[in-house]
């Protein structure tokens, strides 16, 4: 799940954290990764935890309906395509959510109540919500319904994005990709598997883990070298004038381009200048990709880089 493009956003958020403290301490570095890392994938099961918490909402909702004291036909005999979906129940009874869940605790608690109602309501009047009813009653279909509420509601919801910043800074950037990840997993649940459905694993291989360790030690190791690599190509410019985020992930794409021969050259660029559009100013990407180049040249001048473009 946790695939090296989302360890390198990790990466240049731990360095950008130790350059603040003015810290290199590499024990301490690594220890905030990884447990960066976790965190990421902790979100990833709480976000499939929500459905549950809100298809229980659903049933509460409907029993608070049904005991009214001039209850209508409606609230007497209501709906209840949401409140028995397959899928929810499915991920209740998941091994691993509820491994998950006895392991690390309650996310979302009697102090989210309200919010939970809010998003329960958003999920009633859309869209999505008159379209399944509308639907078919199958398993298909209450997968689907989840899937296009996560799509189209949870990931869009300000609410939510807010409630995830506050709770902990490593969630402030990371819900639109865990969402992405979120969706493979609605998509490959299947009836069939019942309550040993796989969830995708941390990561794909140990091989990525140690990825995310080497490219950060070399980072932080490297930053005197790599800063006067930098310094030599800007011309009119000091190297304190230049963004900090643009000059964190120019030393991190030349610790990548230096220390792993199995990354080709393109790919290790368009990845760094692909984060810099999301991480640092509008004019970053062209500069940042000038840099490089003229380095990447540099390099293989100097015979010190002999890898695929």
């Amino acid at each position: 799940m946790i695939n090296r493009i989302v360890i390198r956003v990790k990466v240049l958020q731990t360095v950008y954290a130790c350059y603040q403290k003015n810290s290199k301490d590499l024990v301490s570095a690594e220890t905030e990764l990884l447990f960066g890392l976790e965190k990421f994938y902790d979100l990833y099961h709480y976000l499939l935890l929500l459905i549950v918490l809100l298809t229980d909402a659903e049933q509460k909702r409907i029993d608070k309906n049904r005991n009214k004291l001039l209850a209508t036909e409606q609230e007497l005999n209501p709906n209840r395509r949401m409140a028995d979906n397959r899928l929810a129940e499915q991920l209740r009874t998941n091994s691993k959510l509820t491994a998950f869940s006895t392991r690390k605790g309650a996310l979302w608690n009697s102090d989210d109540s309200l919010f939970l109602r809010n998003l329960l309501k958003k999920i009633i009047q859309s869209d999505c919500y008159k379209e399944y009813l509308e639907s078919a009653n199958s398993y298909e279909s209450d997968r689907d319904f989840w899937r296009k509420v996560f799509k189209y509601i949870l990931m869009e919801d300000a609410e939510l994005s807010e409630i995830l910043e506050d709770t902990s800074i490593y969630w402030s950037d990371d819900l639109d990709v865990i969402g992405t990840f979120v969706l493979k997993t609605i998509k490959r649940f299947s009836p069939e598997t019942g309550t040993e459905q796989e969830l995708l694993p941390m990561f794909k291989n140990e091989e990525d883990r140690e990825f995310a360790v080497k490219l950060l030690h070399h980072t932080l190791l490297e930053e005197k070298e790599n800063n006067e690599r930098i310094n030599r190509q800007i011309s009119n410019w000091e190297l304190d004038r230049i963004a900090q985020m643009d000059l964190y992930i120019m030393q991190i794409a030349l610790s990548e381009l230096l220390n792993f021969p199995d990354i080709p050259v393109s790919v290790t660029l368009n990845e760094y200048i692909d984060l810099s559009r999301y991480y640092s100013t509008p004019k970053s990407p062209n500069f940042i990709n000038g840099i490089l180049d003229s380095i990447v040249r540099e390099l293989k001048s100097e015979g010190k880089l002999f890898k695929d473009e």
